[in-house]
């Protein structure tokens, strides 16, 4: 009987088995990590870069999903996934809380947002105020109420300053997001919007911001970050949300126009409520 070359026998051998251990280490080790994040529009610009940022330094990628702050939430109720919600506003991660879809003991407070007027660039309509929504052929948009966290603020605003009924029959449009409600001035499809007066940072050379009388603002918006029960890559999530807080991702929303501080916040509306999330979840 011949005998078989060591080589011929064992060199398939180790080609299968290097194969082997290249793909069962490929698929343990050398995976990278990714995290989702559901947040509200109202922070798009500034997150973006800043989830960018985190990428280019951890090697973690960031999946964003934008939208109204109520409609990320329903998105994450049902799909029962990702890892970190991300709302326009306080109001909305304290019914986060309620439903028990973020851990209360992962909070963290990224920017504040004050409410103000939005015209278009060179205000062509004289608008100095919210009375002057009420004027006859100002068109006004404000983003849907029972979705969007701005356009639950600029119904309480006005309806504070008794001034709903007369300018809602100006409201020609209620947008799906703040990015939308932000770009309803920019194309031109209203005179102004109910908003944050971080839009005009958005689009500098085409609009303009009208500041508010301070008693007309009752509360400012806090943006917090949470940990999702649902997220299936914690740590990951945990180190975005400690990058959240970071000098260079503060510098990234000061950049755009933020404000980092509750006590600069407040500076711009001293009248108003500050934000509130010690609510427990179930």
């Amino acid at each position: 009987m011949k005998k078989r070359s060591i080589a011929k026998l064992t060199g398939p051998l180790l080609v299968l088995i290097l194969i082997t251990s290249l793909g069962i280490y490929g698929a343990t080790s050398s995976t990278p990590k990714q995290i989702t994040v559901f947040a509200g529009s109202a922070i798009k610009p500034a997150l973006t870069e800043i989830a960018e940022l985190f990428e280019e330094e951890t090697g973690i990628e960031v999946i964003m999903n934008f939208g109204g702050s109520g409609t990320v939430l329903s998105q994450m109720i049902i799909s029962k996934e990702g890892d970190i919600y991300l709302p326009g506003s306080h109001d909305y991660m304290i019914r986060a809380l309620e439903k028990g879809v973020v851990d209360p003991n992962t909070i963290e407070v990224v920017a504040y947002l004050v409410p103000a007027i939005i015209v278009q660039e060179g205000n062509p309509k004289n608008i100095t105020s919210l009375k002057d929504l009420a004027r006859p052929g100002i068109r006004v948009g404000i983003a849907e109420p029972a979705s969007v966290c701005v356009g639950e603020y600029a119904v309480e605003i006005l309806e504070n300053a008794g001034l709903f009924e007369e300018v809602s029959k100006n409201i020609v449009v209620h947008a799906e997001s703040c990015s939308k409600t932000a770009a309803l001035v920019v194309i031109g499809q209203v005179d102004a919007v109910i908003g944050w007066r971080v839009f005009e940072r958005w689009n500098p050379d085409r609009t303009d911001v009208v500041y508010m009388d301070p008693r007309d603002i009752q509360k400012i918006a806090a943006i917090p970050a949470a940990l999702s029960k649902s997220s299936k890559e914690t740590d990951a999530a945990r180190q975005f949300l400690e990058f959240l807080k970071s000098e260079e991702a503060q510098e990234v929303l000061k950049k755009y126009g933020y404000i980092t501080t509750l006590e600069e916040a407040l500076s711009y509306a001293p009248y108003a409520v500050p934000p509130n999330l010690e609510v427990v979840g179930p």
